[in-house]
């Protein structure tokens, strides 16, 4: 693994988040005539420094990345000069201050839209919503009647176009713990309604997968066991496989699709595989010995092949996913309150003990995440920007002192009472939220050593 790989995007992308936030901040202080003394992306030592502006403001990249702030003129954080003192962020009426604190998280809402309209305008190539089953004959998609090669044209009354926006249908229903109406196209074209019922589902573990659990998996076309590629040293070249080989048998079974080469190659890491091989016309027997590899804290086995490119059409697998302007916009829209409204109700769930607190995910996750994502490709990565950045939105809202969400509750709190807060309140609230907040941090960072040792 290449570090390089997950750092570069985790930082750019952790970058721009940073400074979409604190750009809201800057932007509406200098709109309400606040002087802002300085802008920075991250804390600590500033690596990089200067100053620009009529104000002369300071701006400064920090050493320690995982944040920002924006200095503003204020009497409690110095003296600040009479001609000057209209300018100061705590003289200011408490609507301008409550709209240039909660500038930040809605910048990073505003962010998520952005991206999310472009996406959908520019067009991302999607996999098709089509079902599978596994068989488990108690599952739920079994009991509901879900066929293999059933393609999901809408959840209840929501449409949906690809497999990503069908598991996000299903993650929401099941939070609310209802059962859920599938209207789908069977494999012989013909329309047909699925039953699922969500309400037994429970999303307590971040580490489970609601579709899998559902006894569903993505729909795959049927591959022929044909070896296209062969890496030179790995366990099939040592056992002699060659490009256009064809898998007869396999541990003693019949192939017929290579999806059944990859499960058994898995399923016997360092262990001898019997295998009958067509080739030229004639049978060829082989012994492999996969290579035992780890993979999310897991032996499976490999043997360094790749399948010979499909016959079937990509169109029997992937949709191109767009919309217009003015849809896109509509989309853009729901998608960020929805997911906001989700991140809501995990929080929720969290604080409440019905969803596990491994759901929460520290800075090394999210570099993980950042990583695969980029490797993907930029629709994938920009995607990711924009969840994290409506999860960022999110966070900075609640009503813990230390974040914007606990200055916003102080100024709701001034305005009904028609006065501000008592300072030593104020401090008392710091405190409180900085030992919440360094409990979250904890948290995270021990969620994401635990899955760096747990895979």
């Amino acid at each position: 693994m290449n570090l390089l790989d997950y750092l570069i995007p985790f930082l750019l992308g952790l970058g721009l988040l940073i400074l979409v936030h604190e750009l809201g901040h800057y932007l509406v202080a200098r709109f309400c005539g606040v002087k802002v003394l300085r802008f920075s992306i991250g804390f600590g030592r500033p690596l990089v420094r200067w100053t620009a502006g009529a104000d002369r403001t300071e701006w400064a990249l920090g050493a320690f990345p995982l944040g920002g702030y924006v200095k503003m003129l204020d009497e409690r954080e110095g003296t600040v000069a009479p001609e000057e003192l209209h300018r100061a962020f705590n003289q200011q009426s408490v609507q301008r201050r409550f709209a240039i604190v909660a500038a930040g998280p809605l910048a990073n809402f505003a962010l998520a839209i952005v991206l999310y309209w472009g996406l959908f305008v520019g067009g991302t190539q999607e996999l098709k919503p089509r079902l599978a089953v596994t068989s488990e004959a108690a599952s739920v998609a079994v009991q509901g009647g879900v066929r293999d090669g059933d393609l999901v044209i809408a959840v209840d009354d929501e449409p949906v176009r690809s497999w990503q926006e069908l598991r996000w249908a299903l993650v929401r229903h099941a939070l609310d713990a209802r059962q859920v109406t599938l209207h789908v196209r069977t494999a012989e074209n013909i329309d047909a309604y699925r039953h699922l019922d969500l309400s037994r589902m429970k999303i307590e573990d971040g580490e489970r997968d609601l579709i899998a659990d559902l006894g569903l998996r993505l729909w795959r076309p049927h591959i022929d066991p044909v070896v296209g590629k062969v890496v030179e040293g790995a366990a099939g070249a040592r056992a002699g496989l060659l490009p256009g080989d064809r898998f007869v048998t396999l541990d003693g079974k019949p192939v017929v699709s290579w999806v059944e080469v990859v499960e058994r190659v898995r399923e016997h890491p360092g262990t001898e595989l019997a295998a009958e091989i067509e080739r030229s016309g004639g049978t060829v027997a082989i012994t492999l010995v996969p290579d035992a590899v780890e993979e999310q804290g897991r032996r499976v086995g490999k043997i360094g092949v790749a399948v010979a490119a499909p016959t079937e059409k990509d169109d029997s697998v992937f949709v191109l996913v767009h919309y217009g302007p003015a849809d896109a916009l509509v989309k853009a829209l729901t998608q960020t309150w929805d997911t906001s409204v989700l991140s809501l109700k995990m929080i929720g769930r969290m604080l409440t003990g019905e969803v596990s607190w491994r759901n929460l995910s520290g800075p090394v996750t999210i570099a993980d995440y950042a990583g695969q994502s980029a490797k993907l490709g930029l629709g994938h990565y920009l995607k990711f920007i924009a969840l994290i950045s409506i999860s960022l939105g999110v966070l900075n809202l609640l009503p813990i002192p230390v974040l914007d969400g606990g200055h916003l509750l102080y100024y709701l709190i001034e305005i009904i009472k028609g006065g501000p807060i008592p300072e030593r309140i104020m401090e008392i609230g710091q405190q409180i939220g900085l030992i919440l907040l360094a409990m979250l941090m904890a948290f995270a960072f021990y969620n994401d050593i635990n899955r760096l040792i747990s895979g």
